[in-house]
């Protein structure tokens, strides 16, 4: 590297022109008188003197009296510790504008694609951190890893959290202790899948599996997208799980944040002569506002074509509510006709009117 070279080197790493001029010319004059170094460096010897103080300062040079004013070039190990920690953040720097290259800010009603599989990893954390409700997320043990506990923390603080390990066909199942602690229930497959986050009906993060040839991501920020997104997750990877861990019990109070999975594994005791009271929070679709109410399941409907159906894919899933004052009628996720669309229900009380079949902890793959 020429002595130009080094100089506008020196000017990138944050000198001034004059301080890189002053320190090159040192380097190779050794000891100078600050009259020498001016000659030297072409800087003004009316501003030698300042810039020989300031690198004195920045601890590239030292300066000395004997008779004039002389300078020397120090070791050059604080020279080079400082250009080090100037490159490492040059290039942290370079990696933090790829990241948000990567990552584009989200607004409401939107959905961006990326082309990094660790970047849908890094929004589904975000995602996940932000949840209020509730989370699902199809992950391989590697990604379980990445987002425990970020996972773990949404599940202390209330949210249901739903996770599908999906592994090697010759690997062998996870093991419950893996995910206790850190989700309302579990499943697993055998079988590599997308990976998936569905995050309170508002956020979505999909990618193929990571050895696959397309490595797109999907990022969303919309109600609409995200529901195709848990839509996929329900039917083509949750409901084909095998149950791996749950930490929902069987006897009141049992919650739900979906209505279809109460309706399907609620059904026998809701069908029931028992007297099943219920607490429903979620959105008026009347008025567009919030709503909570509570009281006894008078209905239950899961239709297709107008005959009974699996309600993890009937086009209706509904229950209604007898208050004591009105009859509301509760939807899930997208209800349009009914009264109600749930956000959370509390299956709150079970008066037995005979043998009253109970909800089961975790429902068999495939029912």
């Amino acid at each position: 590297m020429d002595t130009g070279a080094l100089t506008e080197t020196l000017e990138d790493a944050g000198l001034s022109p004059y301080q890189a001029a002053v320190y090159v010319a040192l380097l190779d004059l050794g000891t100078a008188s600050a009259t020498e170094v001016a000659d030297a460096s072409e800087v003004p010897k009316a501003r030698v003197y300042d810039v020989i103080d300031a690198l004195a300062e920045r601890e590239y040079i030292e300066k000395y009296e004997q008779g004039t004013l002389k300078a020397r070039a120090h070791s050059p190990a604080e020279v080079l510790d400082d250009l080090r920690v100037r490159a490492d953040r040059l290039e942290t720097a370079a990696a933090e504008i790829e990241d948000r290259w990567e990552q584009p800010p989200l607004e409401r009603s939107t959905a961006s694609i990326v082309k990094q599989f660790e970047t849908v990893v890094d929004r589904a954390r975000l995602f996940i951190e932000q949840a209020d409700t509730r989370v699902y997320v199809s992950v391989s043990p590697e990604h379980l890893e990445a987002l425990r506990e970020t996972l773990k923390a949404a599940h202390e603080r209330g949210v249901v959290v739903h996770i599908l390990i999906h592994t090697d066909s010759d690997a062998d199942p996870p093991a419950p202790e893996t995910v206790e602690g850190i989700c309302r229930e579990a499943r697993y497959r055998g079988l590599p899948a997308p990976f998936v986050a569905s995050v309170d009906r508002q956020s979505a993060c999909f990618s193929h599996h990571p050895e696959t040839v397309e490595q797109t991501g999907v990022l969303v920020n919309d109600e609409e997208y995200t529901f195709v997104f848990h839509w996929y997750f329900m039917t083509c990877l949750w409901e084909l799980g095998t149950p791996l861990y749950s930490a929902r019990g069987d006897e009141p109070p049992i919650e739900y944040v979906d209505v279809r999975q109460l309706v399907r594994e609620a059904r026998p005791l809701l069908d029931s002569e028992a007297s099943v009271a219920v607490r429903v929070e979620g959105t008026d679709l009347t008025t567009g506002e919030a709503r909570s109410f509570s009281g006894t399941v008078e209905e239950v409907r899961s239709v297709i074509g107008g005959e009974e159906s699996n309600p993890q894919i009937a086009g209706q899933v509904m229950f209604v509510v007898d208050t004591g004052e009105e009859r509301i009628s509760v939807g899930g996720w997208n209800a349009v006709v009914e009264d109600i669309e749930a956000t959370r229900i509390v299956i709150t009380d079970v008066e037995a009117a005979g043998e009253v079949p109970s909800v089961p902890a975790r429902a068999d793959a495939g029912e």
